[in-house]
């Protein structure tokens, strides 16, 4: 009886083509795969799972699926739960791997720096002493002093604005668009970064307009997720 070829009986070539489909319409470990209007792929490569960090962001984080080997394996290392590129913190700690993601700027002079807690005081600095936040309306960071928010010190008089951590979270309107961190009321992506004495650490300021800190070498920047490429 003649009727539709039934897919089991597909040639080699075009059985290849739809698993070659099926894998590509994947996102990549640390890849977008979910938020609003979000259009790409929503499942992850094998060993990550898509996380909600808001409504607007899902990212694919690896080691948050639970396997059961089929033979004893060495305990993890300390850098499960880090991007490809970044290396782990100098630590002889066998304590739980960081929560959250990391915060950087992607332009001169403070490339690669990474936004974290230097005595209480937001900065940007190494990699590897990188803070590691969750963003939703605040943006948090564990500490050993337990959680501390990210809020912009809007009485400050100059139109760079301190950013500071504190164990209230009085600024609640953090947002992103895509990878980059913004307030949204009213919509700002602008920061500074300005050199200190510690040719390592950027101290960093929300810019709400052209004022500058006195006798300080400062760049206007943004500040973004990890690298989603």
């Amino acid at each position: 009886m003649r009727g539709r070829r039934s897919s089991l009986c597909a040639p080699p070539a075009q059985i290849q083509r739809d698993i070659a489909s099926a894998v590509s319409a994947q996102a990549p470990v640390w890849g977008q795969c979910g938020g609003q209007g979000w259009t790409g792929p929503t499942t992850c490569a094998a060993g990550s799972t898509c996380t909600e960090s808001n409504q607007y962001y899902s990212q694919c984080i690896p080691g948050t699926a639970t396997t059961t080997p089929s033979e004893p394996t060495q305990p993890p290392t300390s850098t499960t739960n880090l991007p490809p590129s970044s290396t782990a913190p100098s630590s002889t700690s066998t304590g739980p791997a960081p929560t959250g993601t990391q915060i950087r700027c992607d332009q001169d002079p403070a490339f690669h720096f990474y936004l974290q807690d230097q005595d209480g005081a937001p900065v940007l600095g190494p990699e590897d002493t990188s803070g590691y936040f969750t963003i939703s309306g605040t943006i948090s960071l564990s500490t050993s002093n337990g959680t501390r928010f990210l809020n912009v010190d809007e009485a400050a008089p100059n139109s760079y604005k301190p950013l500071t951590l504190d164990a209230t979270a009085t600024t609640t309107d953090w947002g992103l668009e895509g990878d980059t961190i913004i307030t949204t009321a009213p919509r700002q992506l602008n920061f500074l970064a300005c050199a200190t004495s510690d040719a390592t650490v950027y101290d960093v300021y929300l810019q709400e307009g052209n004022d500058t800190p006195s006798g300080s070498s400062c760049s206007l920047i943004s500040l973004h997720l990890p690298c989603l490429c």
